[in-house]
């Protein structure tokens, strides 16, 4: 019989039919021969559909090159830095940990990395929006993102994704020493779009990050953030929107690792899916280690199904290794859109489709502002209004 420690290993190299035991023991490395081409069975892979990825799993994509990165060249205000660096400059990297194939295989095939720096006891007042479009329909291409934020700063960074094609990545987040970082990332790719992406963090030592994730473009969407608590009295916040429609696959995995004492995490996400061959899926993982107390930490994921046949999963997980902590917990809750909200609009003179777009507005409303910039959280609710104009 194996020990649990090789059953964890198993698995984490695509073991077939064996099921990771523990989020907290998963495997990760930076060399991409340690991993097995995932067949579908893995835990991390179940809910994924591979076919439909382009060959990002498997090597099989045809690498072109990086997406072309945008954003302000130079520095910014304050003497924030944006720059396009080539692969093996030492401020890329530092917290990279992939654990599946796919962010292996972005880390060892990008050609270039967009590089963010904000320095140390800048307040930057104004949000610095950054970009990357897709290498185009038919192609293939890998990528890596990294923001810095330096001790005591504060500044907000907005990454978008658009256009078309296949495209792999790894974004890191490297927040020092009481540094304040709000990232918002916006998923507004063409409907043709394969974008798979890891998000790394390494947090400092009394750190904050608010991270704000909204998904509402591509065919198949797949983002897994890692929180790292690694130093102690970290204070970090995960945010997500998604809107599937259309045969739409988007897929959510965040963790909140907890290694250092005295740290905070909230991670809250809210998805609504409409049409038969939609679908959404959120995996989240809260994990306490040993070494963690003090921790305060809660998971809660909210799905709306806005059609028959649309599909949404979800899986809240808590892993506690001590039990020396503040707090604990996770929610998740699945259900259809009420008739009797939309009747009770209808019977006050509001026409359907007007209710059904105040409706969802309610229902996403603490996520969108979250975002904390009036223009992209107006962005963001034009698109999604857009979409059910579409869809009623």
């Amino acid at each position: 019989m194996k020990l649990p420690d090789e059953r964890h290993e198993a698995a984490a190299h695509g073991g077939g039919d064996v099921l990771t035991l523990s989020a907290i023991h998963r495997f990760t490395s930076r060399d991409l021969e340690a991993f097995e081409i995932p067949a579908g069975r893995e835990e991390d892979w179940r809910f994924t559909p591979l076919h439909r990825l382009g060959g990002l799993h498997d090597g099989t994509a045809v690498h072109r090159d990086n997406g072309l990165y945008t954003g302000p060249a130079g520095q910014a205000e304050n003497g924030v830095g944006v720059q396009v660096l080539a692969v093996g400059d030492s401020r890329i990297g530092t917290a990279i940990a992939p654990a599946d194939r796919v962010a292996a295989q972005a880390w060892r095939s990008h050609a270039h990395a967009l590089l963010v720096t904000v320095p140390p006891d800048a307040v930057v007042a104004q949000p610095v929006m950054v970009g990357v479009n897709g290498p185009g329909e038919g192609s293939a291409a890998y990528g890596h993102v990294t923001i810095r934020a330096g001790r005591f700063s504060k500044a907000t960074v907005v990454l978008s994704y658009s256009g078309s094609g296949t495209f792999a990545d790894n974004v890191e987040l490297v927040v020092e020493e009481s540094a304040d970082l709000a990232v918002v990332v916006l998923h507004e790719w063409n409907p043709d779009a394969v974008h798979v992406s890891a998000h790394h963090t390494s947090l400092g030592h009394h750190a904050k990050l608010r991270l704000t994730t909204v998904s509402l473009g591509g065919a198949v969407v797949r983002i897994s953030p890692t929180l790292t608590f690694g130093a102690p009295g970290a204070d970090a916040e995960l945010a997500g929107l998604v809107f599937s429609k259309g045969g739409q696959h988007i897929e959510h995995r965040p963790i909140a690792d907890h290694v250092a004492p005295s740290c905070t995490s909230r991670v809250n996400y809210k998805c609504a899916v409409h049409g038969r061959d939609s679908r959404s899926v959120w995996i989240g993982n809260a994990l306490i280690r040993s070494a963690a107390r003090g921790t305060d930490t809660y998971v809660a994921n909210r799905n709306i199904l806005l059609s028959p046949g649309a599909r949404a999963d979800a899986v809240p997980n808590l892993e506690i290794e001590i039990g020396d902590i503040v707090g604990a917990g996770h929610a998740s809750a699945t259900g259809r859109f009420e008739d009797d909200q939309l009747f009770y609009l209808m019977s006050r003179g509001i026409d359907e489709d007007q209710a059904r777009r105040l409706v969802l507005r309610g229902f996403f409303r603490d996520i969108i502002t979250k975002i904390g910039i009036p223009e992209v959280e107006d962005r963001v609710l034009g698109a999604i209004e857009s979409e059910l104009t579409q869809l009623s």
